[in-house]
């Protein structure tokens, strides 16, 4: 404890020290006022808020330094309209709208993120990056196919990282920051430092960050009938050789939860001309292996009683690797275009699973995905009177190598294993054209938004050693071809009143882990997911209606409906492989599962905002989500179900029924918050709240892990959670906080990991 504390106290006395050496001061507050009323992501230029129908958040560089999250996840979760489920401590995987993983694209600094290989389960993609590096983050709601194509269906997070900043009128300008935090429930260490050193011309930006995340302790405050929900009573430990369970001494802590990342960032900048200027940007984010914790909890029947034996001894993620290089060229005033963007950009993604069952020395198999990925983008925008007019094209290049060994532990053979994916060539291919308009009508009043899309997807994908699963095809070969767009209308009858309504087509092409996949899917029922080829692109088709009011320029309140219609949705469901519905997987007899396209899916739900400046210094806000959806099914066919029982417990049975609850679906969920700013001090009191999942709401073929949860679903939860900070001196803040002060234990629906108990955070941190 001692070492953390000197480790603050040094960092916060070097980064205060190089910030007195400083020449200017950089005032971050009232950059970040004037930030909040533009957004990038609604067309690849800057653009007014206020001008945009689509529902856009956008959580600036000040509000993600006063939340002080551990990683990208946990900054989304805290905004109180983003779902995120949770396998493991390393992994988060935000929800827009009912749609996860795939169906959600990632950008990073105009960047897609996606790739051939993100699955429809659960990801851990979104913290690959330093949160505590980003300048903003923009969520967009609903589709946004128009702008960045391919898996935007239930939206966009947009993550913008600082950049160098030059020195204008000034001979030289240095800006930065730096803290280091330490939290007590999962012992977590983190040490930030970022600096932008810049010139007339040229400016260089470079950011660090190393974490160190303990095992997580979940919370003693248990739900009244549930009193062991969650708790890890047992683990796997290698004595001598041998594998043993033991006994958790403190069965809150979840014992394997902890990893290291560490993220490094460096941008140069070079202003040619006034008009002209080059941007380089390099990122890297590393881990250590991570633990699937999930997975660490799961038993099977070695001759003692079915789920009285762990079954794994070890399931981690191998080192979690993002490394990208991006080059873009900004210029005004270029022949016909007012602006003019083009993005060069290269990314080499690597994961792999590592696992081996409890006892078995002979089988530690090792599964190695390598994605490289190259991507061009090019924009420019026309302004002609009252119209911007935005036009590009994109193209995305995938190469996907697939590996797999198993390793006898005991004599140090190693042997082939199915990979999986298709272990010869795996390529997918994106081509487009887009435009994007926005017209400012003379009354100042209405303003329109249009925009159209054309894009063309080819993938193929072959299997080289087929003797594993003998499969009917070995070869893929698919190319698609969609056409999406949205209109949409900003209607302001009065100054303090704002309606929006957008109507918006997105698509997902099938991607490799769609078509190509072989993987286990579940512990409940043992189920392996095989290939099928002739799945189609997935549609939707949202539209939605916004109605802002301010009232006495102190209080702001803004609700939003939306109505999507999901049309070829892709769901896993039963399958038969050369004319058998189970096959023997490991060894085990095992259901077929394959992803189909459904035919017919909707999705509706609605989200409340208030924000209020209640007195000087002095403000309060709550926020209230909700959403629901079904698809329809074949009822000549029997589909898995959860059904309640006469005892009041549920059991998976098979039924004919004409509809099921679609996945992903977070329950009702919130925060209210009340807050005080001063000049020096600020302080916050908040509510994170979410309602109850009932497991008759839950998918039994899909991903929302009934395992993980209670007999009767995942139960209804809030926190207590205090922030504070103060300013000990011109550059250097204490922020201080108490997570979950009541100690709550629970759990996000779907994820297998419980959240944190009750936390101490502290951290010093400098700008300048």
């Amino acid at each position: 404890m001692n070492k953390i504390f000197m480790l603050l106290a040094f960092s916060a006395i070097a980064i205060n020290g190089f910030s007195q050496k400083a020449k200017a001061v950089t005032d971050t507050a009232k950059k970040e006022i004037s930030l909040e009323e533009v957004v990038i992501s609604a067309s690849n230029f800057a653009e007014k808020q206020r001008n945009i129908a689509q529902k856009i958040d956008v959580i600036s560089a000040k509000t993600i330094a006063a939340t002080n999250a551990q990683n990208t996840g946990d900054l989304l979760i805290n905004t109180g309209k983003i779902f995120v489920q949770k396998s493991q401590q390393g992994g988060s995987s935000p929800v827009l709208r009912g749609f996860e993983a795939s169906r959600v694209l990632l950008v990073i600094d105009g960047v897609r993120m996606n790739n051939a290989i993100y699955r429809s389960g659960h990801l851990q993609n979104s913290i690959t990056n330093d949160q505590n590096s980003l300048s903003r983050v923009e969520v967009m709601y609903g589709p946004s196919s128009t702008i960045y194509g391919s898996d935007a269906l239930g939206g966009i997070v947009h993550l913008i990282t600082k950049s160098p900043v030059l020195s204008g009128s000034k001979k030289f300008l240095t800006t930065g920051t730096g803290f280091a935090r330490y939290s007590s429930v999962n012992e977590e260490k983190t040490i930030h430092a970022d600096v932008s050193l810049g010139g007339k011309k040229f400016a260089w930006f470079q950011s660090y960050n190393f974490s160190d995340f303990g095992d997580m302790k979940m919370g003693s405050n248990y739900p009244d009938k549930y009193p062991n929900f969650g708790r890890r009573s047992q683990y796997v430990a290698n004595i001598n050789g041998v594998d043993t369970v033991l006994t958790n001494k403190d069965d809150r802590v979840q014992k394997f939860s902890g990893y290291k990342q560490w993220d490094i960032i460096q941008k140069l900048l070079f202003k040619q001309s006034d008009r002209i200027s080059h941007l380089l940007n390099f990122q890297l984010s590393n881990t250590n292996d991570v633990p699937r914790y999930d997975r660490l909890q799961d038993t099977r029947n070695f001759g003692a009683p079915i789920g009285t034996t762990l079954r794994y001894a070890s399931w981690f993620y191998g080192p979690q690797k993002r490394v990208m290089g991006a080059y873009e060229l900004s210029a005004n005033k270029l022949g016909f275009l007012d602006i003019l963007k083009a993005n060069i950009n290269f990314q080499d993604i690597e994961e792999s699973r590592q696992t081996r069952e409890y006892r078995r020395y002979d089988r530690f198999d090792s599964q190695v995905e390598k994605v490289k990925v190259f991507g061009i983008t090019i924009s420019g925008r026309k302004d002609i009177g009252n119209s911007e007019l935005t036009v590009g094209a994109d193209a995305q290049f995938n190469d996907v190598k697939s590996r797999a060994t198993r390793t006898n532990l005991t004599t140090g053979a190693v042997t082939k294993l199915n990979t999986r994916y298709p272990d010869g060539k795996n390529k997918m291919n994106y081509f487009s054209v887009f435009a994007q308009h926005l017209h400012k009508f003379r009354n100042k009043k209405l303003v329109l938004n249009d925009g159209i899309r054309f894009q063309s997807i080819n993938l193929k994908s072959n299997v080289l050693d087929n003797s594993f699963f003998n499969l009917p095809d070995t070869a893929v070969s698919q190319n698609s071809f969609a056409v999406t767009g949205n209109l949409g209308i900003v209607y302001a009858p009065m100054q303090n009143t704002t309606i929006k309504t957008s109507f918006a087509s997105g698509f997902r092409a099938p991607n490799i882990d769609d078509l190509a996949k072989v993987f286990e899917s579940s512990t409940a029922a043992r189920q392996v997911v095989v290939p099928n080829a002739d799945i189609k692109p997935e549609y939707t088709y949202n539209i939605d209606l916004t109605i802002s009011q301010r009232i006495a320029n102190r209080v702001t309140v803004e609700v939003t409906g939306f109505y999507t219609w999901f049309r070829n949705a892709i769901l896993k469901a039963p399958f038969k492989l050369n004319g058998q519905d189970s096959i023997l997987y490991d060894g085990v007899k095992s259901q077929v599962l394959a992803n189909q396209n459904a035919n017919k899916a909707t999705l509706y739900g609605f989200s409340f905002i208030i924000n209020a400046d209640i007195y000087k210094g002095l403000f309060f806000s709550s926020t209230l989500s909700y959403t629901k959806g079904s698809f329809k099914t074949d009822p000549s066919k029997t589909s898995a179900i959860y059904e309640k029982q006469p005892n009041g417990s549920y059991s998976l049975v098979n039924r004919n029924v004409s509809s099921k609850p679609l996945d992903h679906l977070p329950p009702l969920m919130g925060k209210t918050s009340i807050k005080y700013q001063h000049k020096v001090f600020s302080t916050e009191l908040s509510l994170l709240y979410n309602g109850w999942k009932r497991l008759d709401n839950y998918n039994a073929d899909g991903e929302d892990n009934a395992q993980y949860a209670t007999a009767d679903g995942m139960p209804s939860w809030s926190t207590l959670n205090w922030k504070g900070s103060v300013d000990i001196k011109k550059n250097l803040q204490v922020q201080v906080g108490v997570e979950n002060i009541l100690d709550r234990n629970y759990r996000y629906f779907a994820s297998g990991f419980s959240a944190g108990g009750r936390n101490f955070l502290v951290a010093l941190r400098a700008n300048w």
